[in-house]
């Protein structure tokens, strides 16, 4: 069984997948981890790994059948002897937390995931005035992510993408031009909203807004809840029956914004560190 097949198990287990995008997309292209670490079974089957690229937190995954056997806690120990300090919790499941608790590890960040269920009509964008709101064309590819680099300046994930990452997102086979949106004030963009359908567990198919990005130039106008109700009327109009979004749990215009849009909390993906200990009193710089 290979990591992406024990990936694929935990997600059919647990409702929510153990590795993120950026991941999926590395382990397919078997891009060079900074983190891959295994634990097999007698058969040479993956039953535990831990994997990240870049500079990226850690992901853990253990075999649905296997756990609660200290898989888990074997590889976060090996994980914090070799100087690895931050852990991605999708999904922030129980075990998860009672392995982060075990470790004294404790919950820095927190990304909401939130979702909208279609129970009537899709909202109604009101476009600020000024500004067009169409769906994407190639030509427009360089301008969203300039758009996203500034829309997204200190997100340590979203605002990395490049060129190369908007090509291989563009090129999966979830993407449709007509869920991408931009909006243009005076012939520039000044944001968009890229919406993406995947099937659920179960076989439902469901929405989510990917991302919306707007230029800071262009914030506070109301244009990214216009931009998004545009997104939710199209996902509406194709049939998909929910909508979800991630979103930093501590972004409260976002929260307002989605909120006032229908949308509530669903789930949560929490990122846990290791917090060095407190210098002790014999720790300080001194003169003899």
């Amino acid at each position: 069984m290979s990591l992406l097949d024990l990936a694929e198990r935990a997600t059919a287990a647990d409702g929510v997948a153990p590795f993120n995008e950026a991941s999926v997309f590395a382990l397919r292209e078997r891009a060079r981890a900074r983190v891959i670490v295994h634990q097999t079974a007698g058969d040479g089957s993956v039953v535990a790994a831990a994997y990240a690229v870049g500079d990226a937190p850690v992901e853990i995954v253990v075999d649905p059948e296997r756990r609660r056997a200290g898989l888990g806690r074997r590889l976060l120990d090996e994980l914090l002897a070799d100087g690895e300090t931050r852990f991605w919790a999708h999904g922030d499941l129980a075990g998860a937390r009672a392995l982060a608790a075990s470790a004294g590890l404790v919950a820095e960040r927190t990304l909401l995931v939130l979702r909208l269920t279609f129970d009537g009509p899709a909202p109604v964008e009101r476009v600020p005035d000024g500004v067009t709101i169409r769906t994407y064309q190639p030509a427009d590819a360089d301008a969203v992510i300039a758009v996203n680099a500034r829309a997204f300046a200190h997100h340590p994930e979203q605002g990395a993408m490049d060129r190369a990452d908007f090509d291989r997102r563009t090129s999966s086979d979830w993407f449709d031009p007509a869920g991408l949106f931009v909006a243009e004030r005076d012939g520039r963009i000044v944001g968009f909203h890229w919406t993406k359908v995947e099937d659920l567990p179960g076989g439902e198919r469901g929405g989510e807004v990917y991302v919306v990005g707007i230029d800071p130039d262009a914030q506070g106008g109301g244009l990214g809840t216009a931009l998004t109700a545009r997104g939710l009327r199209y996902l509406h109009e194709i049939g998909v029956p929910v909508v979800d979004l991630y979103v930093e749990g501590d972004n409260a215009p976002a929260l307002t914004v989605y909120r006032n849009l229908g949308f509530r909390d669903w789930k949560k993906d929490v990122l846990y560190v290791r917090v060095p200990p407190a210098p002790g009193p014999n720790d300080h710089d001194h003169d003899d």
